[in-house]
Protein backbone atom coordinates (compact mmCIF):
# COMPACT_ATOMS: atom_id res chain seq x y z
CA UNK A 1 0.00 0.00 0.00
CA UNK A 2 1.41 3.33 -1.07
CA UNK A 3 1.10 6.27 1.28
CA UNK A 4 2.44 9.79 1.00
CA UNK A 5 2.83 11.96 4.05
CA UNK A 6 3.35 15.70 4.19
CA UNK A 7 4.88 17.49 7.14
CA UNK A 8 6.14 20.93 8.02
CA UNK A 9 2.96 22.94 7.85
CA UNK A 10 1.92 25.39 10.51
CA UNK A 11 1.21 28.99 11.38
CA UNK A 12 3.62 31.63 10.16
CA UNK A 13 3.55 35.40 9.95
CA UNK A 14 3.52 37.17 6.60
CA UNK A 15 7.02 37.30 5.19
CA UNK A 16 8.02 34.15 7.02
CA UNK A 17 9.19 30.79 5.72
CA UNK A 18 8.22 27.15 5.99
CA UNK A 19 9.63 24.00 4.48
CA UNK A 20 7.23 21.23 3.65
CA UNK A 21 8.44 17.66 3.32
CA UNK A 22 6.87 14.72 1.55
CA UNK A 23 7.81 11.14 2.25
CA UNK A 24 6.42 7.87 0.96
CA UNK A 25 5.88 4.36 2.18
CA UNK A 26 5.44 1.50 -0.23
CA UNK A 27 7.43 3.27 -2.95
CA UNK A 28 10.45 5.52 -3.17
CA UNK A 29 9.95 9.06 -4.38
CA UNK A 30 13.23 8.78 -6.27
CA UNK A 31 11.28 6.86 -8.89
CA UNK A 32 8.50 9.41 -9.24
CA UNK A 33 7.80 12.91 -10.39
CA UNK A 34 6.45 14.96 -7.52
CA UNK A 35 3.96 17.77 -7.49
CA UNK A 36 2.83 20.11 -4.77
CA UNK A 37 -0.76 21.33 -4.90
CA UNK A 38 -2.81 23.46 -2.55
CA UNK A 39 -6.43 24.07 -1.77
CA UNK A 40 -7.66 27.18 -0.02
CA UNK A 41 -11.06 27.33 1.68
CA UNK A 42 -13.82 27.64 -0.88
CA UNK A 43 -11.44 27.21 -3.81
CA UNK A 44 -10.44 24.39 -6.09
CA UNK A 45 -7.15 22.60 -5.65
CA UNK A 46 -4.41 24.15 -7.76
CA UNK A 47 -0.89 23.26 -8.75
CA UNK A 48 1.94 25.04 -6.96
CA UNK A 49 5.15 23.42 -8.20
CA UNK A 50 6.31 20.19 -9.79
CA UNK A 51 9.58 18.40 -10.39
CA UNK A 52 10.20 15.76 -12.99
CA UNK A 53 11.79 12.44 -12.30
CA UNK A 54 13.75 12.14 -15.51
CA UNK A 55 15.84 15.31 -15.57
CA UNK A 56 14.93 17.29 -12.48
CA UNK A 57 13.17 20.01 -14.43
CA UNK A 58 10.78 22.09 -12.40
CA UNK A 59 7.59 24.02 -12.94
CA UNK A 60 6.26 26.83 -10.79
CA UNK A 61 2.90 28.49 -10.92
CA UNK A 62 3.24 32.22 -11.44
CA UNK A 63 2.10 33.16 -7.97
CA UNK A 64 5.06 31.36 -6.31
CA UNK A 65 7.85 32.13 -8.75
CA UNK A 66 10.80 33.55 -6.87
CA UNK A 67 9.36 32.60 -3.49
CA UNK A 68 8.97 28.82 -3.47
CA UNK A 69 11.48 26.12 -4.40
CA UNK A 70 10.71 22.48 -5.05
CA UNK A 71 13.40 19.86 -4.60
CA UNK A 72 13.77 16.13 -4.36
CA UNK A 73 16.46 14.27 -2.43
CA UNK A 74 16.62 10.93 -4.17
CA UNK A 75 19.00 9.47 -1.61
CA UNK A 76 16.40 10.02 1.08
CA UNK A 77 13.35 9.54 -1.12
CA UNK A 78 11.99 12.83 0.14
CA UNK A 79 10.56 15.84 -1.66
CA UNK A 80 10.50 19.37 -0.32
CA UNK A 81 8.76 22.63 -0.89
CA UNK A 82 10.69 25.58 0.53
CA UNK A 83 8.31 28.49 0.93
CA UNK A 84 9.72 31.96 1.54
CA UNK A 85 8.14 35.40 1.69
CA UNK A 86 4.83 33.84 2.56
CA UNK A 87 1.66 35.85 2.08
CA UNK A 88 -1.78 35.50 3.66
CA UNK A 89 -3.09 34.32 0.29
CA UNK A 90 -0.76 31.32 0.53
CA UNK A 91 -2.95 29.98 3.32
CA UNK A 92 -4.20 26.57 2.22
CA UNK A 93 -3.90 22.85 2.71
CA UNK A 94 -0.84 21.72 0.80
CA UNK A 95 -0.72 18.29 -0.81
CA UNK A 96 2.13 16.35 -2.34
CA UNK A 97 1.52 13.91 -5.14
CA UNK A 98 3.63 11.34 -6.96
CA UNK A 99 3.33 10.21 -10.53
CA UNK A 100 5.19 8.12 -13.06
CA UNK A 101 5.17 10.55 -15.97
CA UNK A 102 8.72 11.58 -16.89
CA UNK A 103 8.09 15.29 -16.72
CA UNK A 104 6.93 17.95 -14.30
CA UNK A 105 3.23 17.27 -14.71
CA UNK A 106 0.84 20.02 -13.70
CA UNK A 107 -2.49 18.22 -13.89
CA UNK A 108 -3.98 16.33 -10.97
CA UNK A 109 -4.91 13.43 -13.25
CA UNK A 110 -1.21 12.87 -13.97
CA UNK A 111 -0.52 11.82 -10.40
CA UNK A 112 -1.13 8.37 -8.99
CA UNK A 113 -0.63 8.89 -5.28
CA UNK A 114 -1.61 11.70 -2.92
CA UNK A 115 -0.93 12.65 0.64
CA UNK A 116 -3.54 13.78 3.14
CA UNK A 117 -2.32 17.34 3.17
CA UNK A 118 -0.76 19.71 5.67
CA UNK A 119 -2.24 23.02 6.73
CA UNK A 120 -0.29 26.20 6.10
CA UNK A 121 -1.68 29.36 7.66
CA UNK A 122 -0.09 32.73 7.03
CA UNK A 123 -1.39 35.31 9.44
CA UNK A 124 -0.22 37.98 11.85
Amino acid sequence: QVQLMESGGGLVEPGGSLRLSCTASGVSLRDYAVGWFRQAPGKEREVVACISNSDGRTFYEDFVVGRFTIAKDNTKGTAYLQMNSLKPEDTAVYYCAAGTLPYAATQERDYDFWGQGTQVTVSS
